[in-house]
């Protein structure tokens, strides 16, 4: 695959401070994948957030993400996007740069408008992300909470298109914590992870499968949920 941005191309701009939405080779690699990247044809598209470990799918989060989606679909049903404080990565370029490159936690800013740019940007790149695939899955399932989860609910309301999106309310209402820092947790929550794995399983018409989670593989990685 061609490279995204050249490396003799890339901005000398640091990626690791809090203005990396506006970070010119971030905006260009998602102006890539918006209009160049040629995505596959899929029974499902599984939308989770990005991680701290880079590449992605090498990140504990993600790998307990694989183990339900995998544990239920074949490889060849379900397709992978990474979305968030990356903007959208297909999982097959999650080693491409500037994906793999940037260190900045969208969970550290405190900036108000940041956070607002953040979500108009990132709904409005899902928002064409969801349009340029219309044709492409048939099933769409988003597990994200926080900003990634406003982002992704109104990128809905702008396209129409529908994606199941996990976890449930009620269910962040029940482990909800007013004690910590971000009051629904972590998406390594056993119950959250429990919705996930109901949401494919719903779909296909087919028995529920009980979700256990193991110390060792319960990370919590997620970008933005520092607990």
């Amino acid at each position: 695959m061609t490279t995204i941005i050249p490396e003799n191309e890339r901005s000398s701009e640091p990626l690791d401070t809090e203005r990396l939405i506006y970070h010119p080779d971030m905006i260009r690699a998602n102006e890539w994948v918006l209009s160049e990247y040629q995505p596959p044809i899929r029974d499902f598209c599984i939308f989770v957030p990005c991680a701290m470990r880079k590449p992605y799918h090498t990140s504990p989060s993600h790998k307990m993400y694989d183990r339900i989606v995998f544990g239920i679909l074949e490889p060849e049903d379900a397709h992978i996007v990474v979305f968030g404080t990356c903007g959208i990565t297909p999982r097959e370029i999650d080693t491409e740069y500037p994906f793999t490159d940037y260190k900045f936690m969208m969970g550290k800013c405190n900036v108000a408008k940041i956070k607002r740019d953040f979500i108009k940007m990132e709904s409005e790149r899902l928002a064409k992300y969801l349009e340029k695939t219309r044709d492409n899955y048939k099933h769409r399932i988003a597990y994200c909470i926080g900003d990634f989860r406003t982002a992704m609910e109104k990128a809905v309301e702008m396209t129409n298109i529908d994606v199941v999106i996990v976890p449930d309310r009620k269910t962040m209402e029940e482990v909800a914590d007013p004690e910590k820092r971000f009051k629904y947790g972590s998406l390594s929550q056993r119950q959250y992870l429990q919705d996930f794995s109901d949401s494919i399983t719903n779909i296909l018409n087919i028995p529920k499968r009980t979700v256990g989670v193991h110390e060792d593989h319960s990370t919590n990685d997620m970008d933005w949920y520092l607990l």
